[in-house]
């Protein structure tokens, strides 16, 4: 594995109310990228498809490290088996710090917190501040409106046709690996035409 591809930021869900198809997902993701020699990061939580995601790549060897709001810790929100758990003052900093830490981001379906980070690392990419690869895991369908809100986009000309190529949409998280590997390189110039003309 490059050197410059060792670590995946992972954005998902802590609802335990989810249908199972859900949960699997993020356990299969869990024991794909451990499997792959992947480090993992994420929002350390300990329920919902994160703490399936987390238990799932432990105990396949895998090394995940989780990054938790101290008021999230307070209410026991935390996960308490990681190799590695990152306390910071709020969500900002969790963002951030997730992302800093990463070489590369994969969603899962989820809810607005999802949803919220996500299109905060695409829009980092597009300004060329992340340059990583982004997949997307579109398990039962469930980013479909997604996918066609991305594609008006560009249709429409909120986002240049070369936008296109930030993220890759898989169906099955068994594919996540090689989409992460193969994605096209980013560069830092991205910026030079971020508005669309």
């Amino acid at each position: 594995m490059p050197d410059s591809l060792r670590t995946v930021c992972v954005y998902c869900a802590s609802s335990d109310r989810t249908p199972a198809v859900y949960h699997e997902a993020a356990a299969r993701l869990g024991r794909h990228l451990a499997g792959e020699g992947f480090r993992i990061v994420y929002g350390g939580g300990a329920t919902g498809s994160m703490g399936r995601l987390a238990c799932a790549a432990l105990d396949a060897g895998g090394r995940v490290t989780g990054v938790l709001p101290h008021f999230m810790d307070e209410l026991e929100w935390g996960h308490r088996s990681l190799s590695e758990l990152r306390l910071v003052d709020d969500m900002h900093q969790r963002k951030r710090l997730m992302l800093e830490l990463s070489d590369a981001v994969v969603a899962l379906p989820g809810g607005c917190g999802t949803f919220e980070e996500l299109l905060e690392a695409i829009t980092w990419k597009r300004l060329g501040l992340f340059l990583g690869p982004i997949a997307i895991v579109n398990v039962n369908g469930f980013y479909d409106p997604l996918a066609e809100l991305l594609a008006r986009s560009i249709t429409e000309r909120f986002m240049d046709e070369k936008h296109g190529a930030m993220w890759s949409m898989v169906r099955e998280v068994e594919e996540v690996a090689n989409v992460l590997r193969s994605a096209p390189p980013w560069s830092a110039n991205a910026r030079a035409f971020a508005v669309p003309r």
